[in-house]
């Protein structure tokens, strides 16, 4: 059966208001399941998770859910599934536990092409003991960050590697097996920041090679959460400061606090949601997930054809995704004519499309872009043929409100 996306819009309310939305490597709109499960779970007794009355086994059932439901998503085993705040906070927290045991003479390798997020705890936490950085660069022409560049980089004291699976500024996905098996036959670790990937293509932790990887499930119709999956058997050498009474068990071991139950439950359904997207599919939530990613990924990328075969009519637009493999991510500059004011034009007719470096400073910086970015153009499993002609519609009109250079 192709791809019904009018019946995945019928099920997100947000989508109601009327804009065609190009804004979700921000952060997607939220389908009424998932809202659902945030409602339930707040319906009903909870407590400290237990087994004694009924609140307790409630948020034990959540929690099993969730960690389930992520490790299906991931390719990962539920012992191996940390929750979190955010990706940010939970790679904070991983850089200052591993650094624990690095100190002067250790390196570690930072991507150019990633969200600060993936840069700055590695840098900040190598800062702290006396570790040395160590810089993986990409081609500012062709977008692509190959293992050749991580290989430059790498050195007998190399301790972790740090990369994106997938660019959310520009959408370029290295290619993350090779770079693993380089980053593992020198002896180190490898952290994958999958933030954007997961939310365009099915992830297997085993067969990226990652050793940690995190995910952020707002960006793939979830809450507003962070996830961290590796092996349990890696999780059980962390040290991570902790509170004294909290269990040493993984993967609680790991996290602070009692978890969001709320935001659990509907990371699960978002999950679920996303495993439904194959219709006919039969088998395992993982095997309908892979099913669903393969729809997912032919639309999406049918739609990225499409805006781009429109944007090579118009004059006066540059376009700076330009990688072999890539997701459904396109930002765009306009020579003579500023990316804020092209988002704001946008905006007034009825296009969401942001404006800016999202994060990705040191990417937008090699680009020659400097702070300011650009626009950025992303798609999600909701956007459809209509949103795609109104954003060419409206880039259209707006190189011909607004000349280059007046």
């Amino acid at each position: 059966m192709p791809f019904d996306v009018h019946a995945v819009r019928a099920q997100i309310p947000a989508l109601k208001s009327g804009s065609a939305r190009f804004d979700a490597p921000g952060g997607t709109q939220t389908p009424q399941p998932v809202i659902d499960a945030i409602t339930d779970a707040l319906a009903n007794p909870l407590a400290v998770r237990g087994t004694q009355n009924e609140g307790e086994r409630n948020a034990e059932a959540i929690v099993a859910g969730a960690r389930s439901a992520l490790a299906d998503l991931l390719g990962a085993e539920p012992r191996g599934i940390v929750f979190g705040r955010s990706s940010t906070q939970l790679t904070y927290d991983l850089a200052r536990t591993l650094a624990k045991d690095w100190g002067p003479g250790d390196e570690v390798v930072v991507s150019r092409l990633d969200h600060d997020a993936n840069i700055r705890p590695w840098i900040q936490a190598a800062e702290a003991v006396g570790a040395t950085v160590r810089w993986a660069e990409f081609d500012p022409a062709t977008a692509e960050l190959t293992p050749g560049h991580v290989a430059a980089v790498l050195g007998a004291r190399t301790r972790l590697v740090a990369v994106t699976g997938a660019s959310n500024l520009v959408g370029t996905r290295p290619d993350l097996p090779a770079i693993a098996g380089l980053v593992h036959a020198a002896g180190a670790l490898l952290h994958v920041d999958a933030v954007h990937y997961t939310a365009h293509a099915a992830v297997d932790l085993t067969a990226v090679g990652a050793d940690f990887l995190v995910c952020s499930p707002y960006k793939f119709l979830g809450p507003h959460m962070g996830v961290l999956a590796s092996r349990p058997e890696l999780l059980e050498t962390l040290r991570p400061d902790k509170l004294l009474p909290s269990t040493d068990a993984i993967p609680e071991r790991l996290e602070l606090g009692t978890l969001p139950y709320e935001l659990l439950a509907a990371a699960r359904a978002a999950v679920d949601f996303i495993a439904s997207l194959a219709p006919g599919t039969e088998g395992t939530r993982r095997e309908r997930l892979l099913a669903a990613f393969e729809e997912i990924e032919a639309h999406e990328d049918a739609l990225r054809a499409r805006i781009e075969t429109g944007l090579a009519a118009l004059d006066g637009i540059t376009v700076h995704s330009r990688a072999a493999r890539r997701t459904p991510t396109l930002l765009l500059t306009f020579p003579g004519r500023s990316a804020a004011l092209a988002s704001r034009y946008l905006a007034e007719h009825g296009v969401d499309a942001p404006a800016g470096s999202f994060y990705a400073l040191e990417a937008s910086r090699h680009l020659g872009l400097g702070d300011g970015g650009g626009l950025r153009i992303g798609l999600a499993p909701y956007s459809s043929a209509e949103d795609a002609d109104r954003l060419l519609d409206a880039l259209a009109a707006f190189l011909t409100a607004h000349p280059a250079d007046a």
